[in-house]
């Protein structure tokens, strides 16, 4: 039977350090060589040092660590994590931060079985099936305590004055690549897991109990006399782009339905709050707006929904997602996999089309006494498995793309389910619209939809979305949003809607969801800005 040698615990140090770094970071490497292009001898000498680097940091880290009973499960659990980090890297441009790991912890189970692959399983077992098997089969040799200090310190001060010899020798080329090119430290395993992590628990743990600070105490609504009950349905979108909305010139016809809806009107220029739903739910319901947004400040203060609710209106949240994140925790809310048995044709296998967010609608419309606002969450365009979004009557565009491994299809393939997928948002959104309309004969009508962040389909070899904000390219920026008053609603609130008209082409941003639905609910409190109103203007001159 074969004898696995015993090593040293600095030589399985520097081992593991060479694995990461060449075996583990090729998503990195590849993005340095373009980045780089190194024709040149001094080029080369660059991509070396830099590997040089790389190495010498994580065998200090990993000698820091090189303890008895503390090495070998450190380096398994490195060993677990690296190759599905690699994994989502390579296959999605994806790019390791917080933000990513929050989204990924807020994802539910139906929504992570997409994720999972054969190719996945394949990438674990080669880069941390394996290497857990030789690891745990090689012995670490430790001296006695007194020679192994010596030479533990003799290393660590070695790489120490090493790293300082290398960074003071290529400070100016290091600092010009990682300034101007600052995804590069979000694309260095495992040092960008393990950087997230430390953030996301510093921001997501808290030593004492969250105490919710209520806003807009003040909120008041006096309806007019003698006027009807008002319904607004605010729909969010999930992973929507805007530049595949033909409503915004996109040259397929992926809005055909919403497109006759008289009455529309259509933002086309509206930006994100973040890259995913765990940032832009939460914030733009809240009173912070991007700028001064933070996780920290959602969890511990009211939103939106809360305002509204105090004001007197009746509040229902209705989810077809992963949950309302935190958004509506206050109000009344209900979850479409409650329905499940009640629209079979619309769930299966623990998720629902977004057409059952309509089931029983009428209903509550037919029992409504009181002004009210419902919320419906999307599903959306939820990827990898865009082909799970919509019903096989909505697969237009041909060929689809029919598998979550997203590296099975073409560029073609997935565009075409994507756009599918839209094409269904496109029925949903128009049959809420014709739901209103057809019960404006007793309420006053009105929907707003904003989608909550776009998705990467390609472009510059990235998919999905969640990349760092500040580095995201607009196709997870831009969003698609809309809104549509019925003539009823328009009068009651004095709004002109030709003024929308004009006046939609206008940037806009999350920021103003709060603002506008304070406003077109004419409720009045002190947190109400005005330049933040979509309708505010438009208001102004019909009361002129």
């Amino acid at each position: 039977m074969f004898k696995f040698k015993a090593l040293t615990s600095e030589k399985l140090s520097l081992i593991a350090a060479l694995f990461f770094v060449f075996a583990c970071n090729s998503v990195f490497w590849q993005q340095l060589y373009t980045i780089q292009n190194p024709s040149t001898a001094a080029g080369w000498l660059f991509m070396l040092i830099g590997a040089l680097f790389l190495i010498l940091v994580l065998n200090l880290f990993l000698n820091l660590l090189a303890l008895p009973y503390v090495l070998k499960p450190v380096l398994s659990v490195l060993l677990v994590i690296t190759p599905v980090v690699v994994y989502f890297m390579s296959q999605f441009g994806i790019m390791i931060n917080g933000g990513m790991l929050r989204n990924a912890a807020q994802t539910n189970l139906t929504e992570t079985l997409d994720l999972l692959t054969l190719k996945m399983a394949l990438y674990w077992l080669v880069l941390g099936g394996l290497p857990l098997y030789l690891l745990w089969k090689t012995p670490i040799q430790y001296r006695p305590f007194r020679r192994e200090a010596m030479v533990k310190t003799s290393v660590i001060v070695g790489s120490i004055v090493l790293l300082l010899l290398v960074s003071l020798g290529f400070y100016k080329d290091f600092a010009s690549v990682f300034r101007n090119n600052r995804e590069l430290r979000f694309l260095i395993t495992p040092m960008n897991f393990i950087q997230a992590s430390s953030n996301y628990l510093k921001h997501s743990v808290n030593i004492k109990p969250i105490v919710v600070a209520a806003i807009g105490t003040d909120a008041k609504y006096t309806p007019l006399p003698q006027s009807r009950p008002k319904l607004t349905i605010i729909v969010v979108g999930e992973t929507a782009r805007a530049a595949n909305f033909s409503l915004n010139g996109y040259e397929r016809e992926t809005n055909p339905l919403l497109k006759q809806q008289a009455g529309l009107i259509n933002l086309p220029q509206v930006s994100s709050c973040g890259t995913d739903t765990a940032v832009s739910l939460p914030c733009m319901f809240s009173k912070f707006g991007k700028d001064n947004y933070s996780e920290k400040q959602a969890k511990s203060h009211q939103g939106l929904l809360d305002v509204v609710q105090r004001a007197g209106y009746q509040v229902l949240w209705r989810d077809n997602q992963s949950g309302c994140k935190g958004t509506c925790d206050r109000v009344p809310n209900e979850t479409t996999i409650a329905t499940a048995a009640a629209d079979p044709k619309l769930c299966k296998d623990g998720e629902c089309l977004d057409e059952v967010l309509l089931t029983g609608l009428q209903e509550k419309i037919d029992a409504q006494q009181q002004d009210a606002v419902i919320v419906l969450h999307m599903m959306g365009s939820h990827g990898p498995a865009y082909f799970k979004r919509y019903p096989p009557e909505f697969a237009k565009f041909q060929p689809t793309c029919n598998d979550k491994q997203l590296n099975r299809c073409s560029r073609e393939q997935i565009l075409n389910s994507y756009d599918n997928s839209l094409l269904y948002t496109d029925y949903v959104l128009s049959n809420v619209i014709d739901l209103l309309r057809k019960n404006s004969h007793r309420v006053d009508t009105a929907m707003m939809y904003l989608s909550d962040h776009g998705e990467s389909l390609g472009e510059n070899g990235l998919y999905l979305h969640g990349a760092p904000y500040m580095l995201a390219p607009s196709e997870q920026t831009h969003v698609p949003a809309m809104m549509w008053l019925s003539p009823e609603f328009a009068q009651q609130a004095k709004i002109d809607l030709g003024c929308m008209q004009k006046k939609a082409g206008q940037a806009y941003s999350h920021d103003n969801l709060f603002h506008s639905t304070l406003g077109l609910l004419d409720i009045k409190t002190s947190l109400y800005q005005t330049e933040l109103d979509w309708f505010a203007s438009c208001k102004a001159k019909t009361a002129q």
